[in-house]
C-alpha cells in the first residue's frame, strides 16, 4: 500500500459472500496446491518458510481448541454479550474463528446500530457515488491484496472485488467528511473475508471509522499524523535511549507507522496476527495499535540502535512488520501487553490531546 492519500466524498451496497476456508483445514495431508494458498485464500510465495509455519501450527492449533472450548463454556451466544473484565481477557486470547463475525458485530455495538437502522445499507446502495470517489475506489481496488484468490477480477462474479467497491462506496456515503481514503481498502477487504457479508461488513468499518478511530481517515490526516508522533512520544518515555538514538539520526517519527495505523496492520502483517489485534483493538480501542507499534519496536531495539545512518534506520522500520516474532500470533499478542508494560488511559489521552495541537499548528 502506498502512502495514504485522501480524496473527496463516496457511496453505495449487498450480498452474502461465500466462505473462506478454516484455520483448522490447513492439516498436514494436503497438497502440495493447496499448501500454495492460505485459509484466507493468500498465495504463498516460493520463499515461503512452511518449516517454521507448521511448527508453529503444530502449537497453535491445541490453542486454538482450547480457547474455543472456553468460549462455547462462557458465551454460548456470540451474539449476546456484554462487556467485561473476563470478556476483555478473552478477547486479548483470541476470538474463535467461527465466532469472531458474531463476537466482532456485538463488541463494537455494530450490531446495535445495523439493527436501528436497518435498511441504512440497503439506501447507500442506491444513491448515486461522487465520480471522483468512485474513481479512486476503482484504482484502489485492483491493488487490494492482489495474492488473494478471492479478489480476483473485478469481472469475476466469485470475487470479492464488487463487493468491496459497494463497501467502500457506501462508507464514503455514509461519512461525506471524509470520503475516501487509501487505506480504507485493506480494511474493509480483511473485513469481507471474515464477515463473509457485506451488510456486516459496511456496518462494522462504520463502526470503526465513526467511533474506534475517529478522524483517522479524515483528509487533513491530523489525526494520524499526532498518532505517529504519539508513537514517538511513548518511545521516548519507554525508550529514552533509542529515541535519543534516532533523533541523532534525524529520523522523525512522522516517517514512522503511517502504513501500519492507516491499514490497522492489515497489509504489513500475516493475517492471522492482524485478526488477533484487531480481536483486541475492536474490544480496548485504538491504543491496542500503540502497543504492537511499541512491542515491534521493541523487539527491534537493538538493531535500531546498530544503526548508523538516516536511510538505514527508515529501512529497517519498514521490515520490522517482517519479524518472525509476528508469525507466533499467540505469543505476539501476548508481548503486546508485557513488552510494553503499563500504559494508563489518562495519561495516552493527555499525550495525544498534545500531539493533535502540535499537528494542529504543522
Amino acid at each position: 500500500m502506498s502512502e495514504a492519500i485522501c480524496s473527496a466524498q463516496a457511496q453505495t451496497p449487498t450480498s452474502s459472500l461465500s466462505s473462506s476456508s478454516s484455520l483448522y483445514d490447513q492439516s498436514s495431508g494436503s497438497s502440495d496446491k493447496d499448501r500454495k494458498v492460505d485459509p484466507y485464500g493468500f498465495q504463498r510465495s516460493d520463499e515461503f518458510d512452511f518449516n517454521s509455519y507448521e511448527e508453529f501450527m503444530s502449537s497453535y492449533l491445541s490453542t486454538l481448541a482450547r480457547r474455543a472450548s472456553r468460549w462455547k463454556n462462557s458465551y454460548d451466544d456470540a451474539r449476546s454479550l456484554s462487556r467485561s473484565r473476563k470478556l476483555k481477557r478473552f478477547c486479548r486470547k483470541g476470538i474463535p474463528g467461527d465466532l469472531r463475525p458474531d463476537v466482532w458485530m456485538q463488541i463494537t455495538k455494530a450490531s446495535k446500530r445495523m439493527a436501528a437502522e436497518p435498511s441504512k445499507y440497503r439506501t447507500l446502495r442506491g444513491q448515486r457515488t461522487d465520480p471522483a470517489v468512485t474513481e479512486a475506489i476503482l484504482l484502489d481496488i485492483h491493488r487490494t491484496f492482489p495474492e488473494n484468490v478471492f479478489f480476483s477480477q473485478l469481472s469475476d462474479p466469485t470475487s470479492l472485488q464488487n463487493p468491496l467497491k459497494n463497501v467502500l462506496e457506501a462508507i464514503s456515503l455514509s461519512n461525506p467528511h471524509l470520503g475516501y481514503c487509501q487505506g480504507m481498502n485493506f480494511v474493509a477487504g480483511i473485513l469481507l473475508l471474515i464477515m463473509k457479508n457485506e451488510e456486516k461488513a459496511f456496518w462494522l468499518m462504520d463502526t470503526l471509522i465513526q467511533t474506534i478511530l475517529p478522524d483517522f481517515y479524515a483528509p487533513d490526516m491530523i489525526a494520524i499524523r499526532a498518532e505517529q508522533d504519539l508513537l514517538g512520544e511513548i518511545v521516548k518515555w519507554k525508550l529514552p535511549d533509542l529515541h535519543s538514538h534516532m533523533e541523532q539520526l534525524g529520523v522523525q517519527w512522522c516517517l514512522v507507522g503511517m502504513k501500519w495505523f492507516i491499514c490497522l496492520f492489515a497489509d504489513v502483517m500475516p493475517v492471522e496476527t492482524v485478526l488477533r489485534i484487531w480481536d483486541c483493538l475492536f474490544m480496548e480501542g485504538s491504543k491496542i495499535l500503540l502497543r504492537v507499534a511499541l512491542t515491534l519496536i521493541t523487539i527491534n531495539k537493538e538493531s535500531l540502535l546498530k544503526c548508523t545512518n538516516f536511510p538505514q534506520a527508515v529501512d529497517l522500520f519498514k521490515t520490522i512488520v517482517n519479524d518472525p516474532a509476528t508469525l507466533h500470533c499467540h505469543s505476539f499478542m501476548q508481548n503486546i501487553f508485557v513488552v510494553t508494560g503499563s500504559m494508563p488511559m489518562a495519561k495516552i489521552t493527555s499525550m495525544r490531546e498534545e500531539c493533535v495541537r502540535r499537528a494542529l499548528k504543522s
